[in-house]
């Protein structure tokens, strides 16, 4: 096992490595003027006289040959300087971090119903095969799976905002963003909800948790299609095994052969999908946050991918790969601790 983690943790930098070259490749056809552009505060840029520009060019290595750029760019990045996000109006890690708990807080509230949801239907559904809940269970499985999210997304807007007037867009309303932003406001977790509570403002939770239901249920709806069907297939193939035969041929209640005997085993494998499913859940929140005018990482790539803001889409696509990277690392150890079988070397 610590061979294993050693290993993989001596892979990260090299996988982080390969995919910021390449997105460090692609921008390069923009030439060093527009690239310097992502280095400078636009207020400050206009102001910088020929001289400066060229000083300022030499000093990020605009002008140099492309591995030598390169080099520059990374010696950069390792000290936490990726430039100026024109997109989130400062340097881009500063953009980067006060922008992640809005994803992290939409991710977390989207896990609980598609694990809840998810194991709990997927289970139901393989201990009554082929009975009318479990088909029922399944189609509805397969809509979710089959449904495109940013068209989940647009009815649950049209429905419970432009109808119902429930679940407003955006991230708070302006009342409760200004609550917030106040000194009075103690920022504990740098999640809103968790916050607000922690303030005892049940307004600003209240107002924090209307606007994150619709993008949760559009988030977690097809995670927890998916779910269910891994959770089902994997309770049935556990259900067939011998052990759980015998258990019932002992005389064990049912309701310990499947949630004693037969659930625990089987959640080996749903593990493995849960820890790429949390994976996904950080990392494709795009077209989420876009679709619900939301703040997070989500929204400050897709705005920096429009507007051809270069630091920016280069920064969070590392943080992004870097949050792949661990996420896999940390789902591989947990394989091996639920299931003692598997050997790691």
């Amino acid at each position: 096992m610590t061979t294993f983690i050693i290993r993989r943790l001596l892979l990260l930098p090299l996988i982080v490595l390969g995919v910021s070259l390449i997105i460090f490749s692609l921008f390069q056809i923009l030439g060093p003027d527009k690239l310097l552009a992502a280095y400078v505060n636009p207020n400050v840029f206009d102001k910088l006289s020929p001289a400066e520009l060229e000083v300022l060019k030499d000093k990020y290595g605009l002008t140099k040959p492309f591995a030598e750029r390169y080099g520059i760019w990374l010696w950069n990045a390792l000290k936490g300087d990726l430039g100026w996000s024109q997109v989130g109006k400062d340097a881009v890690l500063k953009a980067i971090l006060s922008r992640f708990p809005y994803t992290l807080e939409l991710a977390l509230y989207a896990l609980i119903p598609v694990v809840g949801v998810g194991i709990w239907l997927g289970v139901a559904a393989a201990v009554h095969r082929d009975k009318f809940l479990d088909q029922f269970i399944r189609i509805f499985a397969i809509v979710g799976w089959s449904f495109p999210d940013f068209v989940f997304g647009l009815l649950i807007l049209m429905v419970f905002y432009s109808v119902l007037g429930w679940f407003p867009p955006g991230t708070l309303s302006q009342w409760a963003e200004e609550v917030v932003k106040s000194e009075s406001f103690h920022s504990i977790t740098h999640l809103v909800s968790i916050d607000a509570l922690l303030n005892g403002r049940l307004d600003v939770f209240w107002d924090a948790l209307r606007h994150i239901i619709g993008p949760v249920i559009t988030l977690s709806f097809l995670w927890w299609a998916y779910l269910l069907r891994i959770t089902r297939s994997s309770m049935l193939e556990v259900l067939s095994k011998e052990y759980v035969r015998t258990a019932r041929a002992k005389g064990v209640s049912e309701h310990d052969v499947i949630h004693k005997h037969a659930q625990r085993n089987a959640m080996i494998p749903v593990v493995t999908v849960a820890g790429n499913m949390v994976i996904g859940l950080l990392s494709g929140t795009v077209i989420i946050e876009v679709i619900f005018n939301r703040t997070g990482i989500g929204r400050l790539a897709a705005d920096a991918a429009v507007q051809l803001d270069y630091a920016t889409v280069l920064g969070t696509t590392l943080f992004y790969s870097i949050i792949l990277v661990l996420g896999n690392l940390i789902i591989d150890i947990l394989y091996a601790v639920f299931d003692p079988r598997v050997r790691l070397g």
